[in-house]
C-alpha cells in the first residue's frame, strides 16, 4: 500500500529536508500511513476505501500525514524532547514539559477526527417517562 504523502509533499507543505531528515522521512511515511490505517480499522473503517472515492479526504490524509511527520522530525533524537523547561539554582529545582510523552509516533485525536475516523457520538437516555402518556 502506498503512503498518503510523498517526500515532495513534505517539502512543499512543511519545509526542505536535510539529507538525514530525508532518510528518516522515507522510513517514517509508510509507518505513519499504516498507523492511520490501523486506527481506522480499530474504528471499524477502511481508510483506503474512504479515500478512494473522495479526493478531498485524500488531501486531508496527506495533510495529516505531513503534520504527524513534522512533529516527529521536530522531536529531538539526541537530547530530551522538551517544549518548555525551567531551572533554579540554589533550590535545586527543575521542571520540564515533554514534546511527545513516552516518545515515538504520536497521533492526535483531532487528526483522527479530521479523517473521519473518530467522531463524537451523542446518545439520549430518557430518564423520566413522558408525563402526558401517564395521565
Amino acid at each position: 500500500m502506498d503512503s498518503f504523502a510523498t517526500i515532495e509533499d513534505v517539502t512543499t507543505l512543511f519545509r526542505p529536508l536535510s539529507p538525514v531528515e530525508t532518510v528518516r522521512t522515507e522510513a517514517l511515511l509508510p509507518v505513519i500511513s499504516d498507523s492511520l490505517r490501523y486506527e481506522a480499522t480499530k474504528a471499524g473503517k477502511n481508510l483506503d476505501e474512504m479515500i478512494e472515492g473522495n479526493s478531498v479526504l485524500a488531501t486531508v490524509a496527506k495533510s495529516v500525514t505531513v503534520d504527524i511527520l513534522a512533529r516527529t522530525l521536530m522531536t529531538s533524537t539526541n537530547s530530551e524532547p522538551l517544549t518548555q523547561m525551567s531551572q533554579s539554582a540554589l533550590g535545586y529545582s527543575m521542571s520540564a514539559t515533554y514534546l511527545v510523552p513516552g516518545g515515538g509516533l504520536f497521533i492526535k485525536k483531532s487528526e483522527l477526527a479530521r479523517l473521519g475516523i473518530r467522531r463524537q457520538r451523542m446518545g439520549v437516555i430518557e430518564l423520566c417517562p413522558d408525563l402526558k402518556e401517564s395521565q
